[in-house]
């Protein structure tokens, strides 16, 4: 959705790459709000996969809009010329809006993880997840922080949207083909460690490039190859915690 919301503000309204980058994910958040508001809060005291299912079913959706709408081809979406061409390492043509992407991916994981981990908000926050009825006795409004959080999730989602649209191109079904291997990374790290995500995340897209380069054929699976082993040996995940 943050592709598309960008792509619309480049091509409809005229707005730079620039702006449509930092555009596009407040957009996707403010839906985050109303969609946290307006349904998912209603489920809250039922079980999680409620919310998952509520979730799963909006986003397809919102997937076959778009297709109807724009058809399932992909739309081409433009760089500034700033980010044009590549460097040559010795053993590998980095083209730099790839290097662009791995550096503000790196910076923006780097931020969340210590806003969560290393500042009162997060506190609040890893707190109120755990016991909100005691977080909220403390005077914290736990119903709006899980708003805030949510998001702040959503527009981190509309952001790798953006960044990923110039290499997928914008088409309804980039997502679909990137959640699965995000889940791979989320399962492999551990659910709830943003470390655990970040790392596995530079890993695994490190391996399924080497294995692109000797062995073509297993460069599909070998992520999830890695997560069934992963769950078979820690089932929390390399980073996750016995519950």
């Amino acid at each position: 959705m943050g592709a598309f919301v960008a792509w619309l503000l480049l091509t409809q309204l005229g707005i730079g790459y620039w702006w449509a980058l930092l555009l596009a994910p407040l957009v996707v958040g403010l839906f985050g709000v109303v969609l946290e508001k307006t349904l998912l809060s209603r489920l809250y005291k039922l079980d999680h996969l409620y919310g998952l299912l509520l979730t799963f079913g909006l986003a397809l959706i919102v997937e076959g809009a778009f297709r109807h709408q724009y058809g399932v081809s992909g739309q081409p979406y433009p760089i500034p010329d700033t980010l044009k061409g590549g460097q040559n390492l010795g053993f590998m043509f980095l083209p730099n809006y790839r290097g662009w992407v791995v550096v503000a991916s790196l910076i923006v994981c780097i931020s969340t993880w210590i806003a969560i981990e290393k500042t009162k908000l997060g506190a609040y926050l890893r707190a109120a997840t755990e016991n909100p009825v005691l977080v909220q006795a403390f005077g914290i409004n736990v119903p709006r922080m899980i708003t805030l959080t949510y998001a702040f999730g959503v527009a981190l989602a509309g952001l790798a949207g953006v960044l990923a649209a110039p290499i997928y191109q914008v088409s309804p079904l980039m997502g679909s083909n990137l959640i699965i291997v995000v889940f791979a990374v989320v399962v492999i790290g551990g659910m709830g460690s943003i470390l655990g995500a970040v790392l596995t995340g530079y890993g695994l897209g490190l391996l399924e490039g080497l294995t692109k380069v000797f062995y073509p054929e297993a460069s599909n699976i070998v992520v999830f190859v890695i997560m069934a082993v992963g769950l078979m040996i820690k089932p929390a995940g390399l980073f996750g915690r016995e519950r």
